[in-house]
């Protein structure tokens, strides 16, 4: 890699080197700067108030993280060439390329793709453009590459990407839980018969990892709040296509107005969209949702003055299925409190999540030790407990409806 670098100062690792060349070119692409017009945890500061951090910041730090992960395993002798070295980095600075406005919003309501597919693209349409100085990391990506190590910790159970954004969005919502000791983490890894491994010295700090994680998604990235603006975005942009599809004309931004007036934008013509969606952002989707908070129709209307003001849905979490008989009732309260004019559907909503810390199904993570034996961590501590796929079910609706 070039000697030279750029040096970037970031507020959880301090200061983050880039090496100048095909990296920094990356980072410098349209592509890439539209990520700092991208909230990484999207509606969550409706509930921590300090989540404005964005996907540009977690595509450096994950770059900062890979520099170290490739450090440590070249220092315990892995067999790693300066060009697999630029194209992992490549890969975790590209990971996240393909997100939407407000995280996976937009994937739910306006498209057929999810993110790590318009990733991919993106990759692709990146590397015409670079005359194939991407096809090794695309590899990599993909996990086609013969090292299988090198895409583990681009995507696997101690990838940069979960390393980087439990860190990062401890930080900045204040949530202690998610702080994990990623420092030793990397310092503990190596490869073993082409896998990446974790010396057994490291088994507590990835339990701790562990935990942290599952307690950052029902603390944050499923905390009811969020979740239920979420839910109010969704539905408006629902309503909006289903409006401009019917031929009523909305004001939009031009990108945003293509998605929402195209019936099919799966990639059968992937240019077309991918020259759309890469000029999407956050600001396309609020000023949007603005200019719709004074539209003629009630629901469109309801649900962006809603998000604007902060006048959001309550959202309940049931341990079973909402039946038919209560989400009914529900809408038909709808009629009854806000007339025929508001379209029930898109006032209440059911729907689960679920999550579990650690999925033995995946890509496993294995412990190294020190007689050279390698097992599944689920042996060798007490990692089976985070196995367990925890599942939520829930109801949304306007507040008014709850009495």
């Amino acid at each position: 890699m070039n000697s030279r670098k750029k040096i970037f100062n970031d507020p959880v690792y301090g200061f983050v080197s880039v090496p100048y060349g095909l990296l920094l070119d990356l980072i410098d692409h349209p592509y890439f700067q539209r990520l700092r017009r991208i909230r990484q945890l999207g509606l969550t500061p409706y509930v921590y108030p300090g989540a404005l951090h964005t996907r540009f910041h977690h595509a450096l730090g994950a770059l900062h993280l890979m520099q170290e992960a490739i450090e440590t395993l070249r220092f315990k002798g892995a067999d790693i060439s300066d060009a697999e070295a630029e194209a992992v980095c490549a890969a975790i600075l590209l990971h996240d390329v393909g997100h939407g406005p407000f995280s996976h919003a937009l994937e739910h309501a306006l498209l057929d793709m999810h993110h790590e597919e318009l990733s991919a693209l993106f990759m692709e349409a990146l590397n015409q453009q670079f005359e194939g100085q991407l096809s090794l990391a695309i590899d990599i990506f993909t996990n086609r590459h013969p090292k299988k190590f090198l895409h583990q910790l681009v995507s696997g159970q101690l990838d940069m990407d979960r390393m980087d954004y439990l860190n990062r969005d401890s930080f900045f919502t204040g949530v202690s839980e998610g702080v994990i000791g990623y420092d030793r983490i990397i310092k503990m890894l190596a490869v073993h018969e082409g896998e990446l491994v974790v010396e057994e010295k490291g088994i507590y700090s990835i339990e701790k990892f562990l935990i942290a994680r599952r307690l950052m998604y029902w603390q944050v990235y499923l905390h009811k709040t969020g979740m239920a603006a979420e839910q109010m975005l969704i539905h408006t942009l629902q309503r909006a296509r289903e409006l401009a599809l019917a031929g009523v004309e909305l004001e939009a931004p031009r990108h945003l107005a293509w998605f929402l007036k195209n019936d099919n934008n799966s990639p059968a013509e992937p240019s077309e969209s991918l020259f759309h969606f890469a000029l999407l952002d956050d600001n396309d989707v609020t000023a949007a949702v603005k200019y719709w908070a004074e539209a003629e129709d009630f629901t469109l209307a309801f649900l962006s003055r809603g998000l604007l003001d902060r006048k959001l849905f309550r959202l309940e979490w049931r341990n079973a299925p909402v039946t038919p008989d209560e989400l009914d009732a529900f809408r038909r309260r709808v009629a009854s409190d806000y007339g025929a004019q508001a379209v029930a559907e898109h006032f209440v909503y059911t729907g689960r999540e679920s999550n579990r810390a650690y999925d033995d199904a995946e890509d496993q993570i294995k412990i190294l030790f020190k007689n050279g034996d390698v097992r599944p961590i689920t042996e060798c501590s007490d990692v089976p407990l985070y196995t367990q796929i925890v599942t939520k079910h829930f109801i949304c609706y306007p507040k008014q409806l709850g009495g």
